[in-house]
């Protein structure tokens, strides 16, 4: 007999199997010769054998236990049917003509979507265990009884008498504190609903996107107070004055000739000075020094000679001598302030002006460092140079002006100066393999 018709049989013959699809395979199944297959191994069980039939009575019971909440055959009849008699006498209520005009015309049926929200299935959700579980549960209970003994014996226990005589703790106003998003307890404002509604509950605002998140502190202070497009001088024009020109081209003069300087003063430390380098006389002359120095140390070390009790406690006298003197000489000290109020007290006043003229300078200092770059990263901030023309390249109009700079490099050293970005520097290539250089055949040929 066929493996598929073996398992519809045994299928069709379990207890309460009510078939409620029609099988359009079976008769296309019984009729027609059986193709052999080769089943002899674990690898074509899968593959050439048919358990449609058995997929088909599961889909069918899991069918019926999501319609009728089990098997159709386990139900009684009272279950499945019933008589449709219409409402009681006493409970049927006259309907106007104009209603009873309206349901001649269309039975009444539910909307889509009620019937889309409703459950489909009538089996019942599997009860949560974990929700009715509760930690120590067994020693609660146990505790419970105890107490319930002890109470009808008239037995005061120790926490109970603790409890008792525990003095009265005064009533204190709360503080109003707003509830918590996930309070299913809480209000429901119905946003369609004609009352006004209270603008003033915060939740309210939250819900409905009136409220707005307050802005933190930090996010108002600008990295810099410098401007984002600095206006160059009068100078720069490209039909400026003469004063004004010239007191730019000073300016970068000026910038350069700190440049050079500092360039002067890192080539003169790095620079070697002949005189400096050691010859063999004055390497000879190191020698006998060094030479020298450690006999006059070694033999100072040997001639020191041990000092005598006389001699330490003479050493003694005279630094108890030089302490007593010191001590004498600070109370006359104490003793002459006091004749010397008037002065104590202008230089005190002088202290404090100074201290107040420091106070400002530092003040002053750290506004003007606000204009300056801060350090961001390992690379120091270098200005941009100066975009200045010189007197015979003035233009005087602006079709014969002549373009200077990038907008681009403006716009980024304006980010690095201003605190935004870090100063970048452009990579370095550098090669990790050598280069090799091949002698082709055919050059070699030609010469």
């Amino acid at each position: 007999m066929a493996p598929s018709r073996r398992l519809r049989r045994v299928a069709a013959s379990q207890p309460g199997f009510l078939n409620l699809k029609t099988d359009s395979g079976g008769a296309a199944l019984a009729g027609g010769r059986r193709k052999r297959l080769n089943k002899n191994k674990k690898k074509s069980w899968n593959k050439h054998s048919d358990i449609n039939d058995v997929d088909a009575f599961l889909e069918d019971v899991r069918l019926q236990e999501r319609t009728t909440g089990g098997l159709l055959s386990e139900k009684s009849d009272e279950s499945l049917f019933f008589l449709d008699a219409g409402p009681p006498k006493d409970q049927r209520v006259s309907q106007p003509a104009e209603e009873q005009k309206r349901s001649k015309g269309k039975a009444w049926r539910p909307l889509r979507i009620d019937l889309i929200l409703q459950r489909d299935s009538l089996v019942p959700i599997p009860k949560d265990v974990l929700a009715y579980q509760k930690p120590n549960a067994k020693k609660l209970r146990r505790i419970a009884e105890k107490a319930a003994q002890l109470s009808a014996k008239g037995v005061v226990t120790r926490r109970q008498k603790r409890l008792l005589n525990r003095p009265p703790v005064k009533e204190r106003t709360k503080k109003a504190v707003t509830e918590a998003n996930n309070n299913p307890n809480r209000d429901y404002y119905d946003m369609w609903r004609e009352e006004p509604k209270d603008t003033s509950d915060p939740w309210f605002l939250q819900q409905t996107g009136k409220k707005r998140v307050p802005r933190p502190e930090r996010m108002n202070e600008k990295p810099s107070v410098l401007p984002a497009v600095e206006v160059i001088a009068a100078g720069g024009s490209y039909n400026p004055e003469f004063f004004s020109h010239q007191a730019l081209l000073q300016e970068a003069h000026n910038v350069e000739l700190k440049r050079q300087k500092e360039e002067d003063r890192i080539a003169k430390q790095l620079a070697v000075n002949k005189e400096h380098f050691a010859t063999e006389e004055t390497v000879m002359k190191e020698q006998e020094e060094a030479a020298s120095e450690e006999d006059v140390a070694v033999g100072a070390i040997v001639m020191a000679e041990k000092k005598t009790e006389r001699q330490r406690r003479k050493e003694r006298v005279e630094k108890l001598k030089v302490q007593r003197r010191q001590a004498n000489r600070a109370k006359s000290d104490k003793r002459q302030q006091l004749f010397q109020l008037n002065s104590i007290k202008k230089t005190i006043k002088e202290r404090e002006t100074n201290t107040k003229v420091k106070q400002e300078q530092r003040k002053s200092n750290q506004e003007a460092e606000k204009a300056q770059p801060r350090r961001l990263g390992k690379l120091k901030f270098q200005p941009q140079d100066m975009e200045v023309q010189l007197s015979n390249e003035l233009a005087g109009s602006l079709r014969r002006l002549k373009p200077e700079g990038s907008v681009l490099k403006d716009r980024f050293k304006s980010l690095q100066k201003r605190n935004l970005i870090e100063p970048r520097e452009r990579a370095k290539f550098k090669r990790v393999l050598k280069v090799k250089y091949v002698e082709k055949r055919a050059f070699r040929e030609i010469t």
